[in-house]
This record gives C-alpha cells, sequence and structure tokens, in this order.
C-alpha cells in the first residue's frame, strides 16, 4: 500500500460539527480535523497523534490522557481544556489559544508553543524540555 492509498483511508472531518460528542479512547490518529467545532467533547484518552487540528475549536474539551504526539493544533483554541497528563510531544501549537487550559502533568517536550496565548493555564508539573517559545 503506497503512501496515497493510506492518506486516502484517514478520516477526513474538517470544518465537522463534533460539538459536545463523547470520543472517549477513539482511534483519530492521522484525522483531518481542520477547523473542525469539537467544543465541549469529550475526547479522554484518544488518538489524536499527527491528526490536523489546525484552527480547531476545542473550547472546554476534556482531552485527559490524550496522545497528542506530532499533531498540528496551530490557531486552534484550547481556552479552558483539560489536557491533564496529555502527551504533546512534538505538537504545532503556535498561535493557539490556551488561556486557562489546564495542563497539569502534560508532556510537551518538543511543542512548538511561538505566539501561543498561555494566561492563567496551570503547566504544574508539565514537562516543557525543548520547547519553543
Amino acid at each position: 500500500m503506497n503512501r496515497k492509498d493510506i492518506l486516502a483511508k484517514l478520516p477526513n472531518l474538517e470544518y465537522s460539527n463534533l460539538r459536545r460528542a463523547d470520543l472517549t479512547n477513539a482511534d483519530l490518529s492521522g484525522a483531518n480535523l481542520l477547523a473542525a467545532d469539537l467544543s465541549g467533547a469529550n475526547l479522554r484518552r484518544a488518538n489524536l497523534s499527527g491528526s490536523n487540528l489546525r484552527r480547531a475549536n476545542l473550547l472546554d474539551a476534556r482531552l485527559h490522557g490524550a496522545n497528542l504526539r506530532r499533531a498540528n493544533l496551530s490557531g486552534a483554541r484550547l481556552r479552558w481544556a483539560d489536557l491533564t497528563g496529555a502527551d504533546l510531544t512534538g505538537a504545532d501549537l503556535h498561535d493557539a489559544d490556551l488561556t486557562g487550559a489546564i495542563l497539569y502533568d502534560a508532556d510537551l517536550t518538543g511543542a512548538d508553543l511561538r505566539g501561543a496565548s498561555l494566561d492563567g493555564a496551570n503547566l504544574y508539573d508539565a514537562n516543557l524540555t525543548r520547547v519553543r517559545r
């Protein structure tokens, strides 16, 4: 199977309305969620590794323990999102709004936080090794 075939099988959910959806433990790895509305969604322990969440609305979303490794979250709205224990290793969060987000015990190793708003965010015990700011 070549790369084109693999990419064709990934879910395309761009601009989807998934407001308050229960996606607990969902495997959305590599999914295209460009500008999707996931406000208030339950994404606890979801696998979103490598997903495109650029400009997605994750306002007040619950991402406790979610896998967001290498996810594109540039320009995403993550205000008041709960990212407790989330894996954001290598994630692109440039220009993301993380105002009031809970990033307790989150792994942000190598994440790109350039231009991100972190006003009032809880970064207690978060791993900020090699974060780009």
